[in-house]
């Protein structure tokens, strides 16, 4: 397993990083998502993503009980704050209330003193930004949070949040956590320059495009029992689309030519971006995990990139 650097601080995490949203605390049984974070931390994989609405609480216990296992300094753990975790209406957002509460219940439920990053899961347009900066702070200065990121926010609202922390001399962003993968590159354009500029790296979420990019699924061809795409999940429906599919055949021949599975060259070619540090996996098998983990390190020359973006702009 390789490192890098989380944007431009000192923090290291593995290219790998294992989340646990759709899966622990939900249709995994908690044994076996266990066994599955132990053995990415046996890879090397130092990097474990959670949040306080995935099973509404019911991931992070699990996430906690499994990294009991492991001295606290040899990990990375990341939770998140934003979606409603009551029906009340300070329930939810960005303002002080909800982040310190929040904040407080995922350490109980984790089992920990403190996490190492901290996201704002979404954008909250009714809170002043200010108030979410200076609680996220109060949380650094405590030593709850070592670090603070946000989630699928803007360009714009990146932006106007490093300006705000510096003039009022906050703690700063380091890390984004978008959707980016081989079928959704949005953040390309605008994300990535402006996290460059700043200092904040990239932690990427469904990087193989909710399994699509994996190749369990073909065109004109049920989906396999038991995928996600077999309980007709809207979000991975949107993704299966008979061009989608067409292009993930293409891509297959390219994999094969490498002696690399899919997965993994879908993966490598995230970590082409030097501005992502890591691409967060979901793995419901230590199997899985285990194959995701081979990407690490895999570099794909220019002729070969220049072979993908062909298939990906066809």
């Amino acid at each position: 397993m390789e490192y890098r650097r989380l944007g431009r601080s000192g923090l290291k995490v593995s290219e790998i990083s294992l989340g646990s949203w759709l899966t622990y605390g939900g249709y995994v049984a908690a044994e076996q998502a266990i066994k599955t974070i132990h053995k990415a931390y046996d890879l090397g994989i130092n990097f474990f993503d959670t949040a306080n609405v995935y099973m509404h609480g019911e991931a992070e216990k699990i996430v906690g009980r499994a990294i009991q296992a492991f001295p606290r300094e040899s990990y990375v753990l990341a939770t998140k704050v934003f979606w409603p975790m009551g029906d009340g209406p300070n329930d939810r957002g960005l303002s002080r209330k909800h982040i310190i509460e929040q904040a407080n219940a995922s350490l109980k439920r984790l089992g920990v003193d403190y996490v190492d990053i901290y996201y704002c899961h979404r954008y909250d347009p009714e809170t002043p930004l200010e108030e979410t900066l200076r609680a996220l702070d109060d949380l650094v200065r405590q030593g709850k949070v070592l670090y603070i990121g946000v989630s699928e926010w803007t360009a714009e609202q990146i932006t106007e949040a490093v300006h705000l922390a510096d003039k009022k001399l906050l703690d700063r962003i380091i890390v984004n956590q978008p959707q980016y993968s081989m079928l959704v590159r949005h953040i390309e354009k605008e994300i990535i320059p402006v996290c460059e500029k700043h200092g904040i790296g990239q932690v990427v979420w469904s990087p193989l495009a909710q399994g699509v990019l994996t190749g369990k699924y073909k065109k004109g061809a049920k989906p396999p029992e038991g995928s996600r795409a077999a309980s007709d999940s809207k979000f991975i429906q949107s993704l299966l689309t008979d061009e989608n599919l067409d292009k993930v055949e293409k891509l297959k021949g390219i994999a094969d030519e490498l002696g690399l599975s899919l997965a993994q060259l879908a993966l490598a070619w995230i970590l082409r971006q030097q501005n992502v540090a890591s691409a967060l996996v979901g793995a419901s098998r230590p199997e899985q995990i285990e194959e995701n983990a081979k990407a690490s390190g895999v570099k794909l020359d220019d002729e070969v990139l220049a072979k993908i973006e062909n298939i990906l702009e066809s």
